[in-house]
């Protein structure tokens, strides 16, 4: 009897962390399609082309930057709200919707509706990313803690997988029917679909923890919200090795974050063609999965700090190579190198931050995470737009990233881990 209750255990653990990891597989279509490979040379191409120069992708860079600015103050208030009330899932598919509804409208965007493009892109992308805030804190209450790296990086070769294939499609889709732009609004439409479906097994498959409503009913969600975000900019003081990873981790995912928005739309400007960008960012997706998986197994040998380490190097080195960069194989040479270490950095970064944080307040800190992500994400999108409307070119801009992955590693060198996941614990 033990045997099989053991094993009836071990099938819902397995159920629900491949449930969990579907969800990257879904919503990385919006990465992946809209995000990075299609919409923005579409905005560039169709939705901007009625703009002078370098002006649509100096629009795209800000329009990145207020999408960004408009997730940093929702995620944690958001956060603190779930916590709460205990609707992290619910919260989930409320934004998740959001994001769905806006990516299909994108469909609607012709020539010259490049404002119109931007509104659409920035409630797509508020729903996509404040969706991950409640996504990224079940992580600790569907892993166990000694899977909880392997199931994070999982999570990212799931979400390369399942956006890859969804972008081969597109790809397809670009090239076999006739008449470009009417090909990209159609794949905007199929990301809509692929994120909807396969939301469903995170859904059906897992479920809220029930807590302890420790400030009464009487109180409205939202007053909640304020109330416990306040009080929590005070208690993520108190976990100092926390709060220096955050700092570290703000400063180099925002580099991160502007490589993946600004790639295609930087190709596009300096004469890339569309298949090459698109291409090769195809060949990103399936490069990361393997990747992906081979960082959470680098991290149980050399450690989760000297594995992000190797990652921003190389980081380090494509800003640099991207200065350089003039034809489509140069561009087809940077996507492998990203593809290298993009997923393992992210999902290390995202357990790293997970092993430290108390299991009481998930959703709360994780609101912290995605602020901080979110909201200094909005600085590298804007000195890219800046120093390529100052220069007339985005070529210093791509350039001007490496100050990003210099100053977040000197700064996680700071972070000792053992002694934030030892405080974590004591939290309880």
């Amino acid at each position: 009897m033990k045997n099989t209750s053991r094993s009836a255990e071990n099938s819902e653990y397995r159920n629900k962390v491949i449930s969990w990891c579907m969800y990257d597989w879904a919503n990385s279509a919006f990465a992946t399609t809209v995000m990075a490979a299609v919409l923005p040379v579409y905005y560039s191409k169709v939705a901007g082309a009625t703009l002078p120069g370098n002006t649509a992708t100096i629009y795209w860079g800000y329009t990145t930057a207020i999408a960004l600015l408009i997730t940093a103050f929702i995620a944690p208030i958001m956060g603190a709200v779930a916590d709460f009330s205990r609707i992290k899932k619910r919260l989930l598919m409320i934004f998740a919707s959001i994001g769905i509804v806006f990516t299909t409208l994108l469909y609607l965007v012709t020539t010259g509706d490049w404002f119109v493009a931007s509104l659409f892109f920035i409630l797509g992308n508020v729903g996509f990313a404040t969706s991950e805030v409640f996504y990224n804190s079940l992580l600790p209450e569907v892993a166990r803690p000694e899977d909880i790296n392997r199931v994070s990086t999982r999570g990212y070769a799931l979400g390369y997988l399942g956006g890859g294939i969804l972008l081969a499609v597109n790809v397809l889709m670009l090239n076999l029917i006739e008449g470009k732009g009417f090909a990209s609004r159609l794949c905007f439409v199929t990301v809509g679909i692929w994120w909807a479906v396969f939301t469903i097994p995170l859904i059906r498959n897992i479920k809220d923890i029930p807590r302890k409503n420790t400030i009464g009913k009487k109180y409205n969600r939202l007053y909640v919200g304020f109330r416990r975000l306040k009080k929590t900019f005070g208690e993520i003081r108190q976990y100092r090795q926390l709060l220096i990873f955050l700092v570290a981790f703000w400063i180099y995912n925002d580099g991160i974050g502007t490589i993946i928005k600004m790639a295609t739309i930087y190709g596009s400007e300096i004469g890339i063609g569309t298949n090459d960008l698109v291409g090769a960012l195809l060949l990103t997706q399936f490069v990361g999965i393997p990747f992906a998986i081979l960082f959470g197994r680098l991290a149980d040998i050399i450690g989760t700090k000297r594995s992000i380490y190797i990652g921003l190097f190389v980081y380090m080195s494509i800003s640099i190579g991207a200065f350089f960069m003039t034809e489509g194989i140069h561009f087809w040479i940077l996507a492998f190198c990203v593809a290298l270490v993009q997923g393992g950095t992210q999902a290390l970064s995202r357990s790293l931050f997970a092993s430290m944080l108390p299991i009481t307040k998930t959703a709360e800190f994780f609101g912290f995470y995605g602020m901080s992500s979110k909201f200094a994400g909005i600085f590298g999108p804007i000195i890219f737009a800046v120093v390529g409307q100052l220069t007339g070119t985005s070529r210093l801009s791509i350039l001007s990233l490496v100050a990003f992955f210099i100053i977040g590693a000197l700064i996680l060198s700071r972070v000792d881990e053992k002694e934030g996941i030892s405080r974590a614990v004591k939290s309880g």
